[in-house]
């Protein structure tokens, strides 16, 4: 689907059947950004554009297993951590000439939302209870 270089192609069904909407959201942004790392000059494209791609997979293959998994916030924790490598190597792109200006605006944008989704998800996370403390000596616990 042709694109005019830094907006994402619409997708005809917005979420799949119980997809979570970041995960949504970034792979509509990772189809957009593989057109644009597949534009990359030859000196940028195997090292830059390979390293961009590889973070934004990252990501989405970490949200991907925190839709699923029990304990979700340390997948969270480090799907954020790599968003933050993605939005510098993401800048490094637009500072090289890879990444038109509208292009980064695009793409920081996306990133930003991709990250407050995130963030609301680990927030929405209910904190696992304290473990009582044992007793002072000459105290019994509670029963």
């Amino acid at each position: 689907m042709p694109t005019d270089g830094h907006t994402p192609p619409i997708r005809a069904h917005p979420h799949a059947q119980g997809e979570v909407a970041v995960v949504t959201h970034l792979y509509d942004f990772i189809v957009w950004l593989f057109g644009r790392t597949a534009d990359f000059s030859r000196a940028h494209r195997y090292s830059l554009g390979q390293r961009v791609e590889e973070n934004a997979l990252e990501i989405l293959e970490l949200l991907i297993e925190a839709s699923y998994a029990r304990d979700k916030r340390e997948l969270l924790r480090r799907a954020n951590r790599r968003l933050e490598r993605l939005r510098y190597l993401i800048r490094l792109s637009k500072d090289l000439r890879c990444l038109s200006i509208p292009q980064y605006a695009f793409a920081a944008e996306a990133l930003q939302s991709v990250g407050a989704q995130i963030g609301g998800w680990a927030r929405a996370i209910p904190r696992e209870p304290a473990v009582p403390a044992d007793p002072p000596p000459g105290m019994s616990a509670p029963t």
